[in-house]
């Protein structure tokens, strides 16, 4: 498959001023991602690790506090054209990326609804930002086309958002999404705050889009394992503003590399009970991971995980560890892995 979204080395802080001094937090740090064409990658990881940020930097959302670095975010636009992000105003990215070749669902999509507005209203005023001689009847035909396909009602397009429910909220948000077609989704953390039935609508939802064709590739940020092992075919780990790993969802699952990804997977009720080892199987009992991520303004030296790691090593805490290749498709930054 070919890419429709590269990450190099991308750096995105927060400035802060405290007592007359530039403070950074460094939640994105020389982060590297592939999107490619039709494919749902999952980033996962606890809160405060950066992956929401991480969205905000993909869009090339850099409004003060947050601030570009360095590094690149090349988009692969429906054209054909590569487009570089980082570089374009965010006039050129409000007009022709955001929403258009690019669209964020953020946190707490039920909420983004202004509530005085008719949805048909919403629809409308989100056409007019990026097409000009919006037919209102054609617009509203294709909405409740999409709708319904989502399992919404037609004539929701005439609701206020406080007439409906959070889970119908949260896919009248996603069908907005649609509505432009853009090649990437970013899911920011889709299914937080619903409950567990409401949760496994909002993912059949996501996956009904792109399998008919109203989005491309996918990101789905969150820091729930089970609803990302769902959906995605790939999984990028994330910690304290760096990816840690990459690999297949299913071979992650079975044999995650990264000591921090298998605890992580450890701390999941759903997906802890059978981890795989040098293939023997064996019971693992629930367990949780010590401490907290650290604080990006003062990063620790070395691997980032090296105060909670259970094998940290001296070389974890002088140097940082490059990403590796472990084997087909998977990788790992992590000095237990490197040949010494």
């Amino acid at each position: 498959m070919s890419e429709v979204l590269r990450i190099e080395n991308l750096k995105a802080y927060y400035i802060q001023i405290l007592a007359g001094k530039k403070i950074y937090v460094k939640a994105v740090d020389n982060v590297n991602l592939t999107v490619r064409s039709n494919e749902i990658v999952g980033i996962i990881g606890e809160s405060g690790c950066g992956k929401s940020t991480l969205a905000r930097a993909i869009l090339a959302d850099f409004s003060p506090p947050l601030q570009y670095i360095s590094g690149s975010v090349i988009l692969r636009a429906k054209n054909g054209k590569e487009l570089e992000l980082h570089k374009l105003s965010r006039d050129m990215l409000r007009r022709y990326v955001w929403g258009v070749e690019m669209a964020l669902v953020p946190q707490f999509a039920m909420n983004a609804l202004t509530p005085t507005l008719r949805i048909r209203r919403i629809i409308m005023d989100i056409m007019k930002s990026h097409f000009e001689n919006v037919e209102e009847e054609k617009v509203v035909e294709r909405a409740s086309k999409i709708f319904q396909s989502i399992g919404l009602p037609g004539d929701v397009v005439d609701r206020y958002p406080f007439e409906l429910s959070g889970g119908m909220r949260q896919r009248v948000v996603l069908g907005l999404v649609a509505m432009l077609g853009p090649s990437i989704m970013i899911a920011d953390e889709p299914t937080s705050a619903l409950d567990v039935s409401t949760q496994k609508i909002v993912l059949k939802t996501i996956l009904d889009l792109k399998k008919q064709g109203y989005v491309g590739s996918i990101i789905f940020i969150t820091h729930e394992i089970g609803a990302a092992r769902q959906i995605a075919t790939r999984f990028n780990v994330m910690y304290a503003g760096k990816i840690v790993e990459e690999a297949p969802t299913e071979e992650f699952i079975e044999k995650p590399y990264h000591p921090y990804s298998s605890l992580l997977i450890r701390s999941i009720p759903d997906v802890a009970e059978v981890l795989y080892y040098g293939g023997s199987r064996m019971k693992k009992e629930f367990t949780s991971v010590a401490g907290a991520p650290p604080n990006l303004a003062e990063p620790p030296t070395g691997c980032r995980f090296h105060p909670r790691c259970p094998y940290a090593m001296n070389v974890c805490r002088r140097e940082e560890p490059p990403m590796i290749h472990i084997e087909s498709n998977r990788f790992v930054a992590c000095w237990l892995y490197v040949k010494k």
